[in-house]
């Protein structure tokens, strides 16, 4: 209806789903965490004797892939509005680069990072399709309306819209 904002309903089962992956999403976060205290380790996860931690810079760089991937997903909202957006094609494109680090790490990594790198982009690629399939249905129902591309990255299409957007990226009511 004109002038009324639509809103993305989701049922309860896929939002117990997404709070638990994010759960184990942050559980992979806290043993390194943990691993790593006093004055060296905040001012650069180095060890006492100023060498770098293995395995440190390499798990914050698919961490911080990956928060963004969820971050376009609408999974986490933006810190500085508070708002969720739902940005598929940039999601895409923060999931596409852990599935090829996943792909050039192959029989270079530890156990321990192999592991945790699998696991956040199965992580990452189910959210991706379950939120997109919510996003899909709410547009076939009406609940949202697509909007043609409004800019932002080269190549990146329009987002699901109740509302404004801006550069491509939709905030999620």
């Amino acid at each position: 209806m004109p002038g009324e904002e639509s809103k993305l309903i989701i049922d309860t089962d896929w939002k117990a789903q997404a709070q638990a992956e994010k759960e184990k999403l942050a559980q992979t976060v806290k043993p390194a965490a943990k691993s790593s205290s006093g004055p060296a380790a905040a001012a650069g996860n180095a060890t006492p004797e100023g060498a770098e931690a293995p395995g440190t810079v390499f798990d914050e760089l698919v961490r911080m892939l990956a928060m963004q991937a969820l971050t376009f997903l609408g999974e986490i909202p933006d810190p500085a509005s508070g708002q969720r957006m739902f940005a598929p094609e940039y999601a895409k494109r923060f999931i596409d680069m852990v599935n090829m680090l996943e792909e050039k790490t192959k029989n270079n990594l530890s156990k321990d990072e192999d592991e945790a790198l699998k696991a956040i982009a199965a992580d990452l690629r189910m959210a991706y399709v379950e939120i997109s399939k919510a996003v899909a249905k709410a547009v076939a129902e009406g609940k949202i309306k697509p909007q043609a591309g409004m800019g932002g990255m080269p190549g990146m299409g329009g987002p699901m819209s109740g509302g404004p957007a801006i550069g491509g990226v939709q905030p999620l009511a």
